[in-house]
């Protein structure tokens, strides 16, 4: 019998699921394109018909893991909760998204660290969407009255770094020796004031 070839979507989804295993087997330095392409079943020219370079191909990997994670954002935006809920809700969601995939596995961690580090196209998107998210909820606040800001973009810029040790992938990286309740509680400390300063008309 002559099997069937496979679609390109099949073929993708293989390059991708190599990557991902020698990633977490070896980290991304020692990953290459025909590391992947060996374990894949194919040739390494294969795999650059997908992709246009390693990094292209661990970036779609962080893409990938990315969207699940952004559609359960959007959804707690989408709810009907008072917007400083939904604030406190999304910045947690979040925050728990980053750990769980740290704690599962560091390696494939590492490249979505890398990925904000030098500031690729999957650090770009997500901080955008990140930020229409916020500011939906921005919005929805001021005109419901249970939050006071003067200036979106400065409650963004004050969310951002106040947040940071929570929300940028390297400072989650750093913490992670520090038991996960005790970061969690220092998160619920902070969330907690700045809400304080965003409903009382500070900046």
């Amino acid at each position: 019998m002559i099997e069937a070839p496979k679609s390109p979507e099949s073929t993708l989804q293989r390059i991708l699921n190599a990557a991902i295993a020698e990633i977490s087997a070896y980290g991304s330095a020692r990953t290459t394109v025909v590391s992947i392409a060996q374990a894949a079943g194919m040739t390494h020219a294969n795999v650059y018909r997908h992709f246009a370079s390693k990094t292209a191909l661990f970036d779609a990997i962080s893409l990938g893991w990315l969207k699940p994670v952004e559609a359960q954002l959007g959804e707690i935006a989408d709810s009907p909760d008072p917007a400083r809920d939904k604030l406190e809700r999304l910045i947690t969601a979040l925050f728990r998204a980053y750990r769980d995939r740290l704690d599962a596995d560091p390696r494939l961690f590492d490249l979505f660290v890398d990925a904000f580090k030098e500031n690729r196209s999957p650090a770009r998107q997500h901080r955008a969407r990140i930020r229409i998210l916020l500011d939906r909820i921005f919005e929805e606040g001021l005109s419901t009255g249970s939050l006071a800001i003067k200036s979106r973009e400065k409650a963004m810029i004050l969310v951002f770094d106040t947040l940071y040790r929570f929300l940028q992938p390297e400072a989650i990286r750093i913490d992670h020796e520090i038991p996960r309740r005790s970061i969690e509680a220092r998160l619920v400390l902070t969330m907690s004031m700045l809400v304080r300063a965003l409903a009382g008309s500070i900046i």
